[in-house]
């Protein structure tokens, strides 16, 4: 067999745009399950989620890979789903192993270089239970006049970014991207806007998840890609609030000492609200682990400029999406999340083959164990 270099292969997986990135997903999943989107892409294109679902439809523990949950983050994860299928991975599964790869759950994003879904939702703040009091941000009522404001140059941005350099001082860099980051249900317009109610995104998750028969099955283990927080190129392991220590203990007996945890203050990012973890933490209780595979990019407070011209084109000149000055914002959005950079991109597709073949190692092996202790003979008393 010829061996292709990392390189070589991550020069090959990544796509240049959400049509491209579709087409060549549809194109290496041997029988591909489309979950059409509500919404349209640049110049009305059709845009869904698609899942392909590898290994035996009857398997006990699934492998499921999510790419988009952050709309523009998803040129990474669909370059390691890519690389996988065009490997023959799935090849390599245990027997009583399957894989679910579920392709840009967030499709407006990704085809508009976005982080929201096309109701303005950070989809990774919208698994709330919405029949119930919403999470309050105190903090991001405070600065959500300055974090989105009117203008991004001259006086009102000026005494913008004063304000928020003030809190910053007040209160510590924690307190501030908390109250940035964690989720906040009162400003539509706003950065990290979790909802008023399920989206449309979520809703395709859920259909998903009982389409393939998901609550079913014995072990789960879920690989979300995301890109943003942390040093450049790295992949981290994090786990969520949800799942609580029996979640991070149950990941770090998979993928070793590398997982993270925002409630150890180990994790590149903060507690958060609403996250995807929730649901499978309520789907599947102890019988999931839950890890977003976090590649970093660039320097913060980059990330906090590229956000802000996100929100601030969305809120004062929608019209403009599509236009020069639109294209311009969304093409630093999207140089921000996914670097085009070669170094970049065979440092992602290294470490997701890295974390992959971990967790497919221990979803056969949870097998082979039962198997050989029911084998065992009976230990005797003397």
């Amino acid at each position: 067999m010829i061996e292709i270099s990392v390189l070589s292969a991550a020069r090959a997986a990544f796509s240049a745009s959400y049509g491209e990135a579709r087409e060549r997903f549809c194109a290496v999943a041997p029988s591909v399950r489309a979950y059409p989107s509500p919404a349209a892409g640049p110049g009305g294109g059709a845009l869904a989620t698609d899942a392909a679902w590898f290994g035996p439809k009857n398997a006990s523990n699934v492998l499921v890979s999510i790419a988009g949950t952050h709309g523009v983050e998803g040129y990474c994860g669909s370059a390691c789903q890519i690389d996988w299928m065009a490997r023959g991975a799935h090849r390599e599964l245990d027997p009583d192993v399957a894989a679910l790869f579920i392709h840009v759950l967030n499709p407006y994003g990704f085809a508009w270089d976005r982080r929201v879904t096309e109701e303005g939702c950070d989809l990774n703040r919208n698994f709330v239970d919405f029949t119930k009091p919403l999470p309050s941000n105190r903090g991001y009522e405070e600065l959500a006049q300055h974090l989105v404001p009117p203008s991004l140059d001259g006086p009102e941005f000026a005494a913008a970014e004063r304000a928020i350099a003030v809190y910053r001082e007040r209160h510590g860099e924690i307190a501030f991207q908390t109250a940035r980051k964690s989720g906040q249900y009162t400003h539509p317009a706003g950065m990290f806007f979790g909802g008023t109610a399920p989206t449309s995104a979520r809703r395709t998750l859920e259909s998903i998840a009982a389409d393939f028969r998901l609550a079913q099955r014995e072990k789960v283990i879920i690989i979300d890609y995301h890109t943003g927080l942390g040093p450049f190129g790295y992949g981290e392991l994090q786990t969520e609030s949800a799942s609580g220590m029996d979640g991070y203990q149950r990941a770090v007996s998979i993928f070793g000492s590398s997982v993270t945890s925002p409630d150890l203050g180990t994790s590149s990012s903060i507690a958060l609200h609403g996250t995807l973890d929730e649901y499978w933490e309520q789907l599947l209780g102890d019988r999931h682990t839950y890890v977003c595979l976090e590649y970093g990019t660039y320097d913060p407070e980059r990330g906090r400029r590229v956000l802000r011209q996100d929100h601030w084109l969305a809120a004062y000149r929608p019209e403009a999406l599509d236009e020069p000055l639109g294209r311009g914002i969304r093409a630093e959005t999207r140089r921000h999340y996914s670097p085009e950079q070669d170094d970049w991109k065979e440092m992602i597709i290294s470490r997701s083959r890295q974390v992959t073949r971990r967790a497919e190692e221990w979803l056969g092996g949870v097998r082979q164990n039962i198997r050989l202790a029911g084998a065992l003979p009976k230990s005797s008393s003397a």
